[in-house]
């Protein structure tokens, strides 16, 4: 493991106490109690992994005690230590949600490798709450293209930083590429194979910010029907991608330095102190500088996120990539589809290249999406481009007249197609022409049924 697991044994028996402290020492941080009142207050104030639990201890029932531990966190792994003659009791105990039982007198090897799946299965159970997490997110493209000395910078930066745990703020307009450099940062060290765990500042309700970074305890609040763990407890030994960090309130920001500077933080509802080893890169739009001065961001929390700057390049000042860009979701768009990669006439890139992108990358993606979607053709051309309704009278400029005329006929017919839901028949209706017309200046192959 990558640090000692604290383990808390609880057992009246001084004897028995030392034993397990002499058994686990090396390998794991140990916490003896001798009650159950010692047990509660030590598990409530420490951030334990794993407990071994005497069954039969003098001022609680061992179930009993089970069930409150399991209460303050569902989440722990529980032991049961028992004589032979108490074995249906540790039965009943396993049905509660105790993980296992082991016997007195114990065997040391059989000991450590019950407690070594128990924690296993306490760190894929991490895991699994982050993959579920990941599953529900998009990712917007699989990797970063561009051969422009702006973007050759950043990726030499990143290979410079990936041998620190610094903090990194990435700051760049909508639509640059935030994340991804968040994810290459995080794949180009040894925590690759740990939680990368993004937290959108901005989607986040202020009142729920909170209870998402650093979870709950049950009934830490109405509704806290249960106890979960937050985000930066799933990131441990990971990263945490804060995105839209401009757009955090300002009282969480102090939160979020503690917990940044000290490495520990609380649930709510709970004082025990969950100690966290994680690389944080925070990501926004807006210049933080601009902020600062306006008192809506903590100048100590920019400077300890800013310990790597990286200033991301809009796409109209790497125009020279678009091509690469072009033909890299074109390809995309060909795996995903099963369909043969369709390909841009040099005239359409041309034009392309004049536009000037304020959506950058993620607006450049979603025209490509569109475009081989509603296309036919093999070949997108230009007046397929003007369809997309992107600065309609930069992209005419200079075409013939037919040309220009034929692009406005596919973006007004474009605009119609979206108001009826992409419904060819009420498109035809609504333009006032036969249903063959539309699939003409659609270059769609005509409807044999005649039918308007």
């Amino acid at each position: 493991m990558d640090k000692k697991a604290m383990i808390l044994v609880v057992d009246d028996e001084h004897g028995v106490r030392q034993s397990f402290n002499m058994v686990l020492k090396d390998e794991y941080n140990v916490l003896l109690a001798e009650n159950g009142k010692q047990a509660i207050d030590i598990f409530t104030k420490n951030a334990v992994d794993l407990i071994l639990l005497d069954i039969l201890i003098p001022d609680i029932n061992g179930i009993d005690l089970l069930e409150k531990l399991k209460e303050i966190d569902p989440n722990v792994e529980i032991i049961m230590v028992t004589a032979v003659k108490e074995i249906q009791t540790a039965v009943k105990a396993i049905k509660l949600g105790a993980y296992e039982y082991v016997i007195k007198p114990f065997v040391v090897d059989d000991v450590l490798t019950l407690i070594h799946r128990a924690l296993e299965k306490r760190s894929l159970l991490r895991e699994v709450t982050y993959l579920r997490g990941e599953l529900k997110r998009h990712q917007p493209f699989e990797k970063m293209v561009g051969e422009h000395e702006s973007l050759q910078a950043v990726f030499d930066l990143i290979r410079t930083i990936s041998k620190s745990d610094g903090a990194v703020l990435i700051q760049g307009e909508s639509g640059t590429g935030k994340e991804l450099v968040a994810r290459a940062i995080h794949n180009s060290v040894s925590r690759k194979h740990k939680p990368f765990v993004v937290i959108n500042c901005a989607a986040i309700p202020p009142t729920l910010m909170e209870s998402e970074l650093f979870g709950y305890n049950k009934g830490a609040f109405t509704g806290a029907a249960g106890t979960t763990m937050g985000k930066l407890e799933i990131a441990n030994k990971g990263t945490v991608f804060l995105d839209d960090i401009d757009s955090l309130d300002v009282n969480m920001q102090a939160k979020l330095l503690r917990a940044i500077q000290e490495k520990e933080f609380e649930r709510l509802g709970s004082t025990k102190v969950i100690r966290s080893d994680i690389r944080f890169v925070a990501a926004s739009n807006r210049s933080i500088r601009e902020l600062i001065s306006r008192g809506k961001f903590r100048e100590d929390l920019y400077y300890r996120l800013n310990v790597f700057p990286i200033i991301l390049p809009p796409l109209r000042e790497r125009k020279s990539d678009i091509p690469l860009l072009l033909n890299h979701f074109l390809e995309l768009n060909s795996k995903k589809s099963g369909k043969p990669a369709k390909r841009f006439s040099k005239k359409a890139v041309n034009a392309l290249m004049k536009y000037s992108w304020p959506g950058n990358v993620r607006e450049l993606e979603n025209m490509v999406e569109r475009l081989t979607t509603i296309t036919r053709k093999t070949v997108i051309n230009i007046q397929d481009v003007s369809a997309f309704n992107i600065d309609f009278g930069n992209i005419t400029r200079g075409m013939k007249l037919k040309d220009a005329v034929s692009a406005f006929e596919k973006n007004y017919i474009s605009e119609v197609l979206d108001n009826v839901g992409g419904n060819r028949r009420k498109a035809a209706q609504t333009l006032g022409i036969h249903r063959n017309t539309l699939f003409v200046k659609m270059n769609e192959p005509a409807d044999i049924t005649g039918e308007i």
